[in-house]
């Protein structure tokens, strides 16, 4: 059975290492016990290593971003190659809160290349700033989506997550309707194959990000029919997160 991915993003949360140690050991706990779904926890840079265990895989461990330099001076910048040594598996790209920072349509696919070329997963988030009835918003999406994937090699298609993460919806008070989560799945997966092709469309793995929490992550998922979540502030909220991982767990498609 192809599972749902739970993937949190922690932000710059918590304030201190023990409390990360206790997070990340609740969340393990919980994903031992769950039989369809995957999780993956993206701490802040300082506390990766102590996230990783070589004792359990119940949780893998992401990156929030990554640099698109190899090495040398970049002061601050943490390598492709530093995450992929220490154990990262997936490299969160294109947020909207990075986004907002300034990091370009162009950044963001070159941050996509350094990802992928080191042998992790990229998690790459989409999604419009306004929502309006003409439905204009299809067309900005679509060229983000086209300018965010420029110059990606097919071969690395495989190694692609995306993340419809509607910028109006992130810390409002209701997620997006699963109903409009389910168009917008299938509008960017149909993107997605005009740049690569159907059967990386069929493949590629669609999740929603905003405002997610544990009353709602199963309706998202059983009428959105995404194949995951991407969780802000519930992925330290441990006992929302256990609610809504059990929730995502017991969906029947």
């Amino acid at each position: 059975m192809n599972k749902r991915l739970i993937i949190g993003n922690w932000k710059m949360n918590p304030s201190t290492l023990d409390e990360a140690k206790r997070i990340i050991r609740s969340m393990r706990i919980v994903a031992t016990k769950l039989e369809h779904t995957q999780v993956v926890a993206c701490p802040p840079y300082l506390y990766i290593s102590n996230c990783i265990s070589k004792k359990s895989n119940s949780v893998s461990i992401g990156s929030q971003t990554v640099s698109i330099q190899e090495g040398g001076a970049h002061t601050g910048e943490i390598s492709p190659a530093m995450l992929k040594d220490i154990g990262v598996q997936y490299v969160i790209v294109g947020h909207s809160e990075q986004r907002a920072s300034g990091d370009s349509d162009e950044i963001v696919s070159k941050r996509i290349i350094a990802t992928v070329e080191a042998g992790m997963k990229a998690v790459v988030c989409i999604g419009e700033n306004v929502r309006d009835e003409q439905g204009v918003y299809l067309d900005t999406l679509k060229d983000q989506i086209k300018r965010t994937f420029a110059g990606i090699q097919s071969k690395y298609a495989r190694d692609i997550i995306i993340v419809y993460e509607p910028v109006w919806a992130i810390g409002a008070k209701e997620a997006m309707a699963p109903e409009q989560v389910y168009e917008t799945s299938l509008f960017v997966k149909k993107v997605f194959s005009d740049i690569f092709s159907q059967e990386s469309a069929m493949k590629v793995k669609v999740l929603y990000g905003g405002s997610v929490n544990f009353r709602n992550a199963g309706d998202i998922i059983r009428i959105g029919k995404v194949d995951g979540l991407l969780v802000g502030r519930e992925s330290v909220n441990i006992p929302g997160l256990k609610e809504l991982l059990k929730a995502v767990d017991v969906v029947v498609l």
